[in-house]
């Protein structure tokens, strides 16, 4: 009897002394900021939320080394080799973001639509839960299968801030983001300018869509020009790897550094040329 009282004894100050050393709540997770958390948002904002970060590290690492052994087989040059495994690496990142980017430019012609469509159905009576449900059928069409997971969510759970928060990473959006923290505060704080706010935010949607739709317009010829500018050289290397005997240069070390000097250089273009002409973009402060 005394073994047991002293096991229970040790065991409740084990507890306390452990509770002791608990984390604070609401502590910042070490993952965000981080390069996997940054590629899962990337993957999500291009409507690629079911590949995982480790599936699509595995894609670019097997088009590498695809490409690699491919060109190693054909031209028996290493340096071109690895070229063209690094280019062809890159490649399904190049494809996600530019994925990701049209389905911005997409949203962000619907979202005053959507606005417009949730300040009618609260002017209606309904209430917020209701009039995003709504959406669901009433809504732009691509927008329309995030709304009504949504309305289902609430039915089940009863909890609109739960269900707003896996709305938020369904849409992925950062004017999408915006939407649910302004309507999360609503609906916990309350107030009556709900109406106001979303016109507002209506009118605001639209004005930046169309200066940015000109911006696109006006700049699109010019990135294109300097896009096509940067690859070709890389284009004329691979009509010259149906050759074997024009490549053979590129065995040397002075062609392979020849190489290395021309990717470092099409590289540092490449950045200037997207730092350069790169429009501001929105990004997900609120998820």
């Amino acid at each position: 009897m005394g073994a047991l009282l002293g096991v229970i004894a040790g065991v409740g100050a084990f507890l306390i002394w452990w509770s002791c050393w608990e984390p604070a709540p609401g502590a910042p997770d070490s993952r965000i900021g981080s390069p996997v958390a940054r590629l899962e948002g990337l993957l999500a904002e291009a409507d690629l939320a079911s590949v995982s970060p480790p599936a699509f590290l595995a894609v670019c690492l097997g088009a590498a080394l695809g490409a690699g052994l491919a060109l190693i087989a054909f031209t028996g040059v290493p340096s071109i080799a690895l070229c063209f495994a690094l280019i062809a690496g890159w490649a399904p990142l190049a494809v996600v973001r530019g994925r990701a980017r049209r389905r911005r430019q997409r949203f962000r012609e619907l979202w005053p639509d959507v606005v417009d469509n949730l300040a009618s159905g609260v002017r209606a009576g309904l209430s917020l839960p209701e009039a995003l449900s709504a959406l669901g059928e009433r809504g732009p069409e691509p927008l329309r299968p995030a709304f009504r997971a949504f309305g289902r969510d609430y039915r089940l759970t009863g909890s609109f801030a739960d269900s707003l928060e896996v709305l938020k990473t369904r849409l992925a959006d950062p004017v999408g983001d915006r939407l649910c923290e302004a309507l999360r505060i609503t609906r916990e704080v309350g107030g009556s300018d709900l109406g106001k706010l979303l016109r507002s935010l209506s009118t605001f949607l639209r004005d930046d869509a169309r200066v940015r739709s000109e911006l696109e317009a006006r700049q699109s010829w010019t990135v294109s020009a300097a896009r096509l500018a940067v690859s070709a050289p890389w284009l004329v290397l691979a009509l010259l790897a149906t050759k074997p005997e024009s490549v053979q240069a590129y065995r040397s070390g002075t062609g392979t550094v020849v190489l290395a000097v021309g990717g470092a250089l099409s590289v540092l273009a490449y950045r200037l040329m997207t730092v350069i002409g790169r429009l501001p973009e929105e990004r997900r402060v609120l998820r």
